[in-house]
């Protein structure tokens, strides 16, 4: 597996500080966002200079751009506010290959109207899924345009809250471009080890030949998001997992803040290499 960080965990700006960044921490893969170069993380559009520089960044630094961001709330209650995630979506789908990646993760929203990752009693509605699959839908077919792969992410704020919701969803869009992004961390709130480890294998099973990156954070026993090392994922028993089912993706981590970037590579180095 290739160990990656999300380029926003940064603060630096520009393609090459940022890469830079990136590889003096030790990894060897980012997942991108358009903010990393100044732009809004869903822009109106990307400029040849802007994709040229991040072609160029990361061909010096030798970091893979693992997927990028193309996150917006595809269960938003308003269709306006859809119908723009959708149009910018449009424009990180038809650049993401110049760029250099072919994977877009996304958010399967919620309705809370003013943050997509925040729960709302509504997300379990068959309202709130019909919009978020029209939305899919729709997204896919841009998708498969232009040769790329869609990135979801089992969450539980979202509309797609666990391993059963995306492996439904996937069966219902019947698409090849669509894929799983596993975050173990997202898959419960507050847990012991051992029901952690039970939920995490479960979802492997399911998921598995679905998955196309994963992704690595932690949560502490209050149920909040920590660093990978500092909760209670057994992370040696969830890259066993991902290693059983086949996978040799990217193993990004994020949750986590610039200083730790160093000490959480080590980390998790010494466990891909057991």
């Amino acid at each position: 597996m290739q160990l990656g960080i999300f380029a926003k965990t940064f603060a630096t700006q520009g393609a090459l500080p940022v890469l830079s960044a990136v590889r003096a921490a030790g990894y060897e893969a980012a997942q991108f966002n358009m903010a990393c170069v100044g732009l809004p993380a869903m822009p109106e559009e990307i400029s040849s200079i802007t994709i040229s520089e991040i072609d160029a960044a990361a061909k010096s630094t030798g970091i893979s751009i693992a997927a990028i961001s193309g996150t917006y709330n595809m269960a938003h209650p308003d269709p306006a506010i859809r119908a723009d995630g959708l149009r910018r979506l449009d424009v990180i789908i038809s650049n993401a290959k110049a760029i250099g990646t072919s994977l877009v993760t996304l958010c399967t929203g919620s309705r809370d109207p003013i943050d997509q990752w925040c729960y709302h009693k509504d997300n379990s509605t068959q309202e709130a899924w019909r919009d978020m699959a029209i939305e899919m839908a729709k997204a896919l077919q841009l998708a498969e345009a232009h040769g790329v792969d869609l990135g979801i992410e089992p969450e539980l704020a979202n509309i797609v809250s666990s391993a059963q919701h995306a492996k439904q969803l996937i069966d219902e869009m019947k698409s090849p471009r669509l894929k799983i992004v596993f975050d173990p961390a997202n898959l419960f709130e507050i847990e012991t080890k051992r029901i952690c480890r039970e939920i995490i294998a479960g979802a492997v099973d399911l998921l598995g030949d679905h998955i196309t990156m994963a992704h690595a954070k932690d949560r502490n026993p209050m149920g909040e998001f920590v660093a990978a090392g500092r909760g209670v994922v057994d992370f040696s028993h969830f890259i066993g997992c991902l290693k059983q089912s086949g996978f040799n993706g990217s193993l990004v981590t994020h949750g986590l803040t610039e200083a730790e970037a160093p000490a959480v590579a080590i980390f998790l180095k010494r466990i891909l290499e057991l």
